[in-house]
């Protein structure tokens, strides 16, 4: 029987505080969550408080399939939270409570364990707000690229907490960037570089400095552009009515992780993606 791929997602696991209610949120638990979806194995490394909402995240992840193996639980700290507006369109904005669980990730031996099984590795630029967590990010991205590990970097810029250093140090560590039209223009100026009208002009230029294998735009209902070494894939939009795009993108990144670790067209990737994310902008 063929393996599943095998995925590892590091970072923030939080409450996402809707106007419809609280809903599981974070980046890396909704990738892991959308990834399982997708026929892979996926393993959270993050952290809960010991409260309610941190019991309750870990049941519904387990339910959902995620290994919450590498889960950790941080006495008197709170489980992270998030206030979220939403505007007519349904697009998010965020306000990210401070000190939270995911801020004091430690490092984990039973990821020595784990390495060698995995596949690919996810993380963004939110989840190493916190020291003690960046810290052992970077230990965890070092091992894994020493192991010949792919890992993806989803470019989440949420103000304050990110600048230029922290977003070409993450660049550095990944072999796949996945970024929103939204911080196009941020990460462009990371690297001296301004968006040319033609924008995928300007994803070549960045791949190009980088070194990436690849380079992943998505451009909310318009579509998402990808760019390799040999290929230019510019998928356009999937029509659907928006309730609420939050999610959206996390799902996107866990189809197109899975299907490259598929080896799928880059094609077909990119069209199953953008209808996956489509289907979630219908959801509350």
């Amino acid at each position: 029987m063929k393996k599943k791929p095998c995925i590892l997602t590091f970072g923030e696991v939080l409450w996402d505080l809707l106007p419809a209610g609280p809903r599981l949120g974070g980046a890396p638990a909704n990738v892991a969550m959308q990834a399982v979806r997708q026929g892979a194995e996926a393993l959270l490394y993050s952290a809960v408080g010991v409260d309610e909402r941190g019991q309750q995240a870990l049941e519904i992840l387990n339910q959902r399939g995620v290994n919450t193996q590498l889960m950790q639980k941080i006495p008197a700290t709170a489980t992270g939270t998030v206030g979220v507006t939403l505007d007519a369109a349904g697009k998010p904005t965020f306000v990210i409570h401070p000190h939270a669980a995911w801020d004091q990730v430690t490092w984990s031996e039973q990821l020595e364990t784990w390495l060698p099984q995995l596949d690919m590795v996810y993380f963004g630029t939110l989840g190493q707000r916190g020291g003690q967590s960046r810290a052992s990010l970077q230990r965890l991205l070092k091992q894994a690229q020493a192991q010949g590990i792919t890992q993806v970097v989803d470019i989440n810029l949420r103000a304050p907490f990110y600048d230029t250093g922290l977003i070409r140090e993450s660049i550095a560590a990944a072999n796949i960037l996945k970024l929103s039209d939204d911080e196009l223009a941020e990460v462009a100026q990371a690297y001296g570089l301004t968006v040319q009208p033609q924008v995928v002009e300007t994803l070549q230029a960045l791949r190009h400095i980088t070194g990436l294998q690849l380079v992943v735009l998505t451009c909310g209902a318009k579509g998402a552009i990808a760019v390799s070494a040999t290929e230019v894939v510019d998928q356009p939009g999937i029509p659907v009515k928006v309730v609420n795009t939050v999610g959206a993108g996390d799902a996107f990144t866990a189809c197109l992780m899975v299907g490259l670790l598929s080896h799928h067209p880059l094609t077909q990737i990119m069209k199953h993606a953008c209808t996956v994310s489509a289907q979630v902008c219908t959801q509350a």
